[in-house]
């Protein structure tokens, strides 16, 4: 959530700033206008407050020296103002209350080096790793579903039946290395991030907190009688870890990583390509993420896709880093770095993760704020988080990537301690 501060100190930095996101304008104009309408409700309430008091005072004064009439007059007319500032303060809260809506739905200010464009077509692309269009044999070309189904590892016709479409179910090894890439990506950052396992389920604030509600509403499974969602990333309940508290600087920036399955009902996939892993309802997935100080977060940003992008190589997979451009960051995203999966079989550039600063917009919705080692008052941290790896395309990667002439899958040396010594899938 943007500080409605700005609205009234810099307007003209925030309707460019949206603008460059092609975003709605007058959502922007009307929050500045309802801003102004709450703060001049609100002045003439305090302004009645304070009348109301000093007639309060009056009236006890008029009785003590026993001018009870004149007394009863003041009364009456301190309770028809009374009433008047009742009504204007049901109207300030009506006025903050859709402020706060409109607030909610107002995307994030890009960060001033975000590229500009309006879609991904604008994306720029940062580096290429290990990318040979002619290196890949035919074997490599098999679509990851074929070869799945192929060595019975991958079993999407009774995932269907369990659940439905886009719910996938993995079989023998293809099930081990779901549970090997999710432990490689826990132990290779364990040294500087507390592990957490919360909870897969949340309630409506901790989606909000984030800014996967109220946009994005359609996207999310909610299950109604318990007013719950299911988590569509670990990136929700982490962020709101410590909402509503004040941190200490000192224990800046604080870093997570959380395995969880996610849920996703991918309402806008219609007419995209949904076949095998490409596109699924459910998946496991490793979130990294951070509370940090302004200054530190672009060191942390770097940090978190520097590990994001180094697990990648280190699964023999080649790869591009895209810096996104202010039409195609997500809608509380500062500035994002996207890490792109080249899978032969399929012959596309698969998006792996997702690497954000999100700057102050999560944290100040969640009211996460810390204290200024010796400074007074407090500031609101930033947020970033990536995805330290996400299951289904990194399979589907492996799976196509290294599969062999002979219909083998070559395990990358990495994965094998955690697929029990086994060098290949047959």
């Amino acid at each position: 959530m943007l500080d409605v501060r700005l609205l009234r100190t810099d307007l003209e930095a925030v309707e460019a700033g949206i603008a460059r996101r092609g975003g709605d304008l007058s959502q922007v104009e009307r929050a500045a206008e309802l801003d102004r309408a709450q703060r001049r409700v609100s002045s003439e309430r305090d302004e009645l407050r304070s009348r109301i008091k000093r007639i309060s005072e009056e009236v006890a004064g008029l009785r003590r020296d026993g001018r009870i009439d004149d007394a009863e007059v003041l009364q009456a007319e301190s309770r028809l103002m009374g009433e008047a500032e009742k009504a204007l303060a049901a109207e300030s809260d009506t006025l903050a209350g859709e402020l706060r809506e409109l607030l909610l739905r107002i995307p994030n200010l890009p960060a001033p080096d975000c590229p500009d464009g309006s879609g991904e077509g604008d994306n720029v692309v940062l580096r290429v790793v290990g990318y040979e269009p002619d290196a890949y044999g035919g074997s490599q070309r098999v679509p990851h579903w074929e070869i799945g189904s192929e060595l019975g590892i991958l079993d999407l016709e009774r995932g269907a039946k369990l659940s439905g479409s886009m719910f996938p179910l993995y079989r023998k090894a293809g099930a081990q290395l779901v549970r090997a890439l999710c432990q490689v990506a826990l132990d290779r950052n364990r040294d500087l991030y507390e592990e957490i396992r919360p909870p897969s389920l949340v309630r409506t604030e901790t989606m909000v907190s984030t800014g996967h509600l109220p946009k994005f509403g359609d996207d999310a499974y909610h299950i109604e009688r318990d007013d719950l969602w299911g988590i569509p990333t670990a990136e929700v309940p982490l962020t709101s870890m410590g909402r509503d508290e004040i941190l200490d600087e000192a224990d800046l920036p604080m870093r997570m990583m959380a395995y969880t399955p996610c849920f996703r009902r991918e309402a806008g996939a219609a007419g995209k390509d949904t076949r095998g892993l490409l596109r699924v309802h459910e998946f496991d997935k490793v979130e990294l993420l951070a509370y940090a100080t302004p200054e530190q977060a672009e060191g942390v940003h770097a940090e978190i896709l520097e590990r994001a992008e180094t697990l990648i190589e280190a699964l023999g997979l080649a790869y591009r880093v895209l810096d996104l451009c202010c039409g195609d960051i997500g809608n509380s995203s500062a500035r994002t770095f996207d890490i792109e999966i080249y899978a032969p079989g399929v012959d596309q550039w698969l998006e792996v993760s997702s690497v954000s600063w999100f700057s102050d917009y999560q944290a100040r919705r969640a009211g996460v704020r810390y204290r200024p080692a010796g400074g007074k008052g407090t500031g609101v941290v930033h947020t970033l988080n990536g995805s330290g790896l996400a299951v289904p395309r990194v399979w589907a990667g492996i799976v196509e990537t290294h599969h062999r002439p002979d219909g083998a899958i070559r395990i990358p040396d990495i994965l094998v301690p955690y697929m029990g010594g086994q060098q290949t899938i047959t």
